[in-house]
């Protein structure tokens, strides 16, 4: 094996080559829901059909692909513990930064990630009140009901939205659930223009959650905070928004210091 100081041989190049493709093609394949046709793999990708059915073929061996009986290809069940692991991996980097949420609004903050069509928790730092909200770190829930759904779907083209909604179905949580697609995509141009997203008792009467992306993030992920209504007023949001905003952009450029 070459080592650093030397020159990559042909073959080596090759192989990196190889390696950024089937990755490219892992992720093609979870923007389209997990599951794809090698003809849609090469209109998206540009690259031929012999190197895609190359490529698979070797994914398929490592488990992280299957072959439907349909001849189109799926996600494998590999992926799910470097999943698994990596969440928790990004949500032990994310806690010092919403200890510091927990410290400076007095509310319990939060991490999720879109993983398919559900938010999943990642990290919790609980607040300090004797009453107060606790989400179960890996809790999945549909994004319609939550702030950091909104926050996550905002900058998603409408239509990838709706066929999400399509999907989940739109179950009420509460009577403050929105349940529309159009009053959903009206919610998210509110996010977009404000910069931040509001659960107001749409997941669980008497909670108020306020949530904004984290930039730029290697993954699609997001910050919030969640209290008692009582607590989380419109007063408060003022105060409580501009230090999401600012946490959210450390901890972007903390997860970008440890990238490649």
């Amino acid at each position: 094996m070459p080592s650093p100081a030397e020159p990559r041989t042909a073959a080596s190049t090759g192989g990196v080559q190889s390696l950024e493709r089937a990755f490219d093609l892992l992720e093609r394949m979870a923007d389209a829901g997990g599951e794809v046709g090698l003809s849609e793999l090469s209109a998206s990708s540009g690259l031929p059909l012999p190197t895609i059915h190359r490529l698979m073929r070797t994914l398929v061996a490592c488990g992280y692909v299957r072959q439907q009986p349909n001849r189109r290809y799926a996600l494998g069940p590999r992926l799910i513990r470097l999943g698994e692991s990596a969440s928790r991996l990004l949500g032990t980097w994310a806690r010092p930064y919403l200890a510091r949420l927990v410290e400076e609004t007095g509310e319990t903050a939060n991490m999720a990630l879109l993983d398919g069509d559900e938010v999943v928790y990642v990290a919790q730092v609980p607040s300090r009140h004797s009453m107060r909200m606790f989400t179960e770190v890996g809790r999945r829930v549909l994004p319609h009901t939550t702030g950091v759904g909104k926050a996550l779907l905002a900058q998603t083209p409408d239509a990838e939205v709706r066929a999400l909604l399509a999907r989940t179905g739109m179950p009420a949580v509460t009577d403050r659930t929105i349940t529309t697609a159009e009053g959903f995509l009206a919610e998210l141009v509110r996010v977009r223009e404000s910069g931040y997203a509001v659960d107001d008792n749409e997941q669980e009467i008497g909670v108020r959650c306020l949530a904004v992306p984290v930039p730029d993030a290697p993954t699609s992920a997001a910050i919030s905070i969640s209290g008692p209504a009582g607590r989380v007023t419109e007063e408060a949001t003022e105060r409580i928004v501009p230090v999401l905003k600012e946490v959210a952009e450390q901890l972007s450029a903390a997860l970008a210091s440890v990238a490649p």
